[in-house]
């Protein structure tokens, strides 16, 4: 089953970090997903959130306001 990966956030620095290390922990282990990234501020807003970057993994908000490591990353993904 193919998961939906979003990473919400501004286009800040700290928001591409995580798009990033998200896309490279997918291919590494070969996770169909498709990837997106959310900068429009009412469809983040909408997940009620504080602060950003944030990690959604078919619609559940996984984190919030840092980077995971790889490791959690992993763990979110299956």
């Amino acid at each position: 089953m193919k998961k939906s990966i979003k990473i919400l956030g501004s286009g800040c620095t700290t928001c591409k970090q995580l798009e990033s290390v998200v896309r490279e922990v997918v291919a590494e282990l070969g996770i169909e997903a498709a990837v997106e990234k959310v900068e429009d501020i009412q469809q983040i807003m909408s997940y009620n959130v504080l602060s950003t970057p944030v990690l959604v993994v078919d619609e559940a908000v996984k984190c919030s306001g840092y980077i995971p490591s790889r490791e959690e990353i992993e763990g979110y993904l299956y």
